[in-house]
Formats: C-alpha cells, structure tokens, sequence
C-alpha cells in the first residue's frame, strides 16, 4: 500500500510538472505574440499619427475633400464649448466658419492599439483669428479611429480647452 501511495503522490509531481511545462509553454508564446503584435502596433501607431498630421494641415487648408477621406461616415465630433457635430456639420464648419485658422501643431501624442481600434490623445496648440482678433487655443484631444476595410478613419473625436 505504502509503494502504491507513493507512485501515486509521484503522479501527481508528474502532472503538476506538466502543468507547470504548459503553463510556462503558454507564458512564451504568449509573450513572443505579444512581441511581434507590439511590433506591428508600433507600425499601426505611426500610421494613425500620421493621419493625425494630415488631418491638421487639411482643416488649415480648409481642404474638405482630404477630411472626407478621413472620417468615417458615423463621424461624431465633441467641441470645446460640448456641441456635437456629425461628419457633414464638421466639413460644413471647416469652410463655413468665421475663424480663419492659421495653424494647428499637435503634440505628445500617445496612440493605443486595440484590434481594429486605435485612440489617440495628444495636446494641441491652433492660432488664428476670429472678427479680425488674433486667437491661440491650448487644448487636449482624444480621437478614435477605427479600421473601416483597408482604411483608418476617424469615428470620433473630443476636444477640451486647457485653462491658461
């Protein structure tokens, strides 16, 4: 009996053993994925970012064709002051507002991939002039794009006033 307890308890080692080889099996891989998807989110990263930057210089230019090209047909965008616009509000505004924007220059932004999904916050400085006033807004942003096909568009995008 007491030779069966014993290759009994032995079983058990073995297979806590081969548990724990699993696990550790699972561990690797698991961490090797997670390596090459933060490659390839690196990749992803910078691709949005970019189109952060084309974004900026196509509202500049007031150039609605290209901001079109980037927002996504369920477009809602979230103002400074809490009005909301849709995809055809905002490109109506970007020709039809009374502000003339001189530049838009983005800064420390920092991009999260999640699947298809990618958030982006940054800061972000515009001058411009408003009823013939020099302005400045100092301001942070959050934008959410989304993999629509083979093209990253904007779905959303928030805007909030930093206090001076």
């Amino acid at each position: 009996m007491n030779l069966f307890a014993s290759s009994n308890c032995g079983l058990r080692q073995l297979r806590a053993l081969g548990g724990m080889l699993v696990a550790s099996l699972l561990l690797l891989f698991g961490t090797i994925e997670a390596q090459d998807t933060s490659s390839s989110d690196d990749g992803l990263s910078a691709k949005v970012l970019s189109l952060e930057q084309l974004w900026n210089q196509a509202e500049v230019a007031q150039d609605t064709h290209s901001l079109n090209q980037l927002l996504s047909d369920t477009f809602i965008f979230v103002d400074v002051d809490g009005s909301l616009q849709n995809k055809t509000q905002f490109l109506a505004g970007v020709t039809g507002r009374s502000e003339h924007i001189d530049s838009i220059r983005s800064e420390s932004m920092l991009s999260r991939v999640h699947g298809d999904t990618v958030i982006v916050t940054g800061v972000y400085h515009e001058k411009g002039t408003l009823n013939g006033k020099a302005y400045y807004h100092h301001g942070r942003f959050t934008d959410t794009w989304i993999k629509d096909g083979s093209a990253w568009l904007c779905a959303a995008s928030q805007s909030t006033l930093i206090q001076k």
